[in-house]
């Protein structure tokens, strides 16, 4: 690409990114309860335990927990998350101010750090243990791009809350710089985490779970797609836990790299993959863009990915997500209940094995491939 066209395509890009960078972001809320109104004087609040693993480094800022900068060891921890009794599905009712209002917003308390993980894991058990057999599974989420640990910790929950997950969920937050221009330092940054990856899946076999969930948004596809290959190359994936669904929604991925990686994974890896994709993507049109006009997996066609031998739901269609078109996955009511419906069961999503959800696609203007 010349030098002009690359001036033109910054001018082009310019307006937008100045757009999301003016727009101040909501406050840190990790740890910082309510004097007046604590979260556990809320009775009819919904809780959930969260546990991370990060290669963020700690942060002294009130209500952060981690920054943005790179550790070169994984972090372990957890945190509660409170949901308002008043809560509606598909919308994160996060503060705007601190401290939350736990009785209409969300709050994020208790945090523990975990310094061996010995102790992280006998607590995963507990949690574990507390739910009956054939739920005693993790869903190990990994946030995408522009998030910061508070983003990815509120919209883990949200999710947990709406798609109505009875497992343990876990959170893997790598070192996003949670700013909108700073795309290349985001894509380095899951690169760094690769390996590390690793480390947390050697950590989550140890624990007593029957079986585990996977669950990447935008360029955490990407850094999910990359742990995979590696896992196969070195000859244990699937092999030391079972794999129920492995979930990509809106896949920052770009499409010639996805080829190379897909082709990589086995077919037994590849029939338990859904992609959620939407044409209408506009952060995923934004990354194209800085990508050189590469398509990226989250936005391209159903029939071309689809010949991957994996199955790709099409949400281009849904329009009610209250977080825009990037995250229908949570944002969007009809999307979020279908998602709770395939993690909920054995079968696969949109066949008749999952109660009620023949009768929800009816409703909705959702597409699946196979």
């Amino acid at each position: 690409m010349s030098i002009r066209s690359c001036l033109r395509s910054w001018i082009v890009l310019l307006p937008v990114l100045l757009l999301v960078v003016g727009c101040s972001r909501p406050p840190e809320l990790i740890g910082i309860d309510n004097p007046a109104v604590p979260a556990a004087s809320v009775p009819d609040a919904s809780r959930h335990r969260i546990f991370i693993a990060t290669t963020r480094e700690a942060s002294e800022v009130v209500g952060a927990f981690y920054s943005a900068e790179r550790a070169p060891e994984v972090g372990l921890a957890s945190v509660d998350v409170t949901i308002p009794p008043g809560h509606v599905l598909g919308q994160l009712e996060r503060p705007e101010r601190l401290p939350p209002d736990p009785r209409k917003e969300f709050a994020v308390v208790d945090p523990v750090v975990y310094r061996t993980s010995a102790s992280f894991i006998a607590e995963i058990d507990r949690e574990l243990a507390r739910r009956p057999p054939g739920q005693r599974e993790l869903l190990l989420f990994i946030h995408g791009y522009n998030n910061t640990a508070s983003d990815a910790l509120l919209r883990l929950a949200q999710f947990v809350e709406d798609s109505g997950f009875r497992g343990v969920p876990v959170l893997f937050t790598w070192a996003s710089a949670a700013r909108a221009p700073r795309y290349v330092y985001d894509l380095n940054s899951a690169l760094v985490a690769r390996a590390r990856l690793k480390d947390v899946a050697d950590i989550l076999v140890r624990t007593r779970a029957e079986s585990v969930e996977l669950f990447a948004h935008s360029m955490g596809a990407f850094l999910t797609m990359e742990g995979l290959v590696e896992a196969e190359k070195a000859g244990y994936l699937g092999r030391r836990v079972t794999i129920n669904h492995i979930m990509l929604a809106s896949p920052d991925i770009d499409i010639d790299l996805f080829r190379t990686q897909i082709v990589q994974l086995p077919p037994s890896i590849r029939e338990r993959m859904y992609l959620f994709i939407s044409k209408d993507d506009g952060a995923l049109r934004l990354s194209r863009r800085i990508a050189g006009g590469v398509p990226r997996v989250g936005a391209a066609d159903a029939a071309e990915l689809e010949q991957f031998g994996l199955t790709v739901i099409d949400l281009s269609q849904i329009d009610d997500s209250s977080s825009g078109s990037h995250t229908k996955f949570a944002g969007s009511p009809e999307v979020v209940r279908l998602i709770g419906a395939g993690l909920n069961t054995a079968g696969r999503f949109g066949e008749s094995t999952t109660p009620g959800l023949d009768r929800l696609l009816e409703e909705v203007p959702i597409r699946i491939f196979d």
